[in-house]
C-alpha cells in the first residue's frame, strides 16, 4: 500500500508508539524496516509529545463517573 501510494499522494500516519517500538507492531524485521523507510522518506515528522489527549480525557471521565 505504501509503495503504490508514496509517489502519488500524501500519507498521514498517527501513532502513540515511537519509531523504536515499530518492531512490536510489525514483527517481521524486513517488513518493519521497509515500512519505516517508506514512512520517513521525504517525510515531515511532527512529534506532539508522549501524552495522549484522548487517553487522558477518557481516564478523567471514567474517574469522574466512578466517584
Amino acid at each position: 500500500m505504501f509503495t503504490e501510494r508514496e509517489k502519488r499522494h500524501a500519507i498521514a500516519v498517527a501513532s502513540n508508539r515511537p519509531f523504536t517500538e515499530l518492531d512490536q507492531t510489525f514483527t517481521d524485521k524486513r517488513l518493519c524496516q521497509a515500512i519505516a523507510d517508506r514512512l520517513t522518506f521525504e517525510a515531515h515528522i511532527i512529534e506532539t509529545g508522549t501524552q495522549s489527549f484522548r487517553l487522558a480525557s477518557t481516564t478523567a471521565k471514567r474517574k469522574a463517573a466512578a466517584a
